[in-house]
């Protein structure tokens, strides 16, 4: 069985080289569940014993019995992934067979950083390192790429709402600052703008990021769009906004 024979002979020492290993046994066992499921599905015959999936450095894969010694020389995956493989839909299973792939992964990984004495600053690189890649679970289920897309939408709806709209874009900066809401009385000068404090001039109320609001060309205070009755479609065609205040005193003899 390669499996014992790998663990054995296989002992990475540094972070690099933990990575390295962990992405070599995540490749064998992405291909088992994905590319190789019609066979994967077949070795895992019910009939038989308790039967583990094993991922190899080399991105290899291998159903197989667990290995006879106790303690094993390295964590075992679960047990016994075959005696459910007829008791539940095939991609639920497979499911299954992917969260407890991305938990043995885990931990043989820190296995290695324990044996070889990783310090704290380590392991947490080497735990940033496995966490910029997608889980198992992830790429089986599809959720990655659900996530990719779902990301990519939200950023081209924004990057098409702001270059339509530039005093959205300016008030969505000023939002992505602020991340409390202030008291009214703090109100709305230049230090506020620095530290995400902008307030409606008209109600002193905080924005929210599903609110529509605009910026007087004047005083450069900010308003919602309610608040001073301007909608996003007629904030389009305004070149030079003026809030009432401002338009008030313009009026004065």
């Amino acid at each position: 069985m390669e499996g014992a024979a790998a663990g054995a002979q296989y002992n990475p020492r540094t972070v690099e080289e933990v990575f390295k290993d962990f992405k070599g046994r995540r490749g064998g066992l992405i291909k088992a569940l994905t590319t190789d499921v019609e066979e994967f599905y077949r070795q895992c015959d019910p009939e038989k014993e308790n039967l583990c999936l094993y991922g190899f450095p080399s991105e290899q894969w291998e159903v197989s019995l667990p290995a006879e010694e106790v303690p094993p020389e390295l964590p075992e995956p679960a047990l016994g992934i075959n005696f459910a493989r007829d008791g539940m839909q095939d991609k639920d299973w497979l499911s299954l067979v992917a969260v407890h792939s991305d938990a043995w992964l885990l931990s043989v990984a820190f296995y290695f950083g324990a044996r070889f004495g990783f310090d704290k600053a380590d392991r947490k690189r080497l735990f940033n390192m496995i966490n910029d890649v997608p889980t198992i679970y992830e790429v089986v289920t599809g959720a990655e790429k659900k996530q990719v897309k779902e990301k990519s939408s939200v950023t081209n709806h924004n990057s098409n709402k702001s270059k339509s709209n530039p005093k959205v874009r300016e008030s969505q900066g000023k939002f992505s600052k602020s991340s409390e809401p202030k008291d009214e009385d703090e109100g709305l000068d230049e230090e506020d703008d620095e530290h995400g404090e902008t307030l409606c001039g008209a109600c002193g109320e905080n924005y929210a990021s599903d609110e529509f609001w605009i910026c007087c060309d004047i005083c450069e205070k900010w308003f919602h769009g309610k608040c001073v009755k301007i909608t996003p479609a007629r904030a389009e065609h305004i070149k030079q906004y003026k809030c009432p205040s401002c338009s008030n005193k313009r009026a004065r003899p």
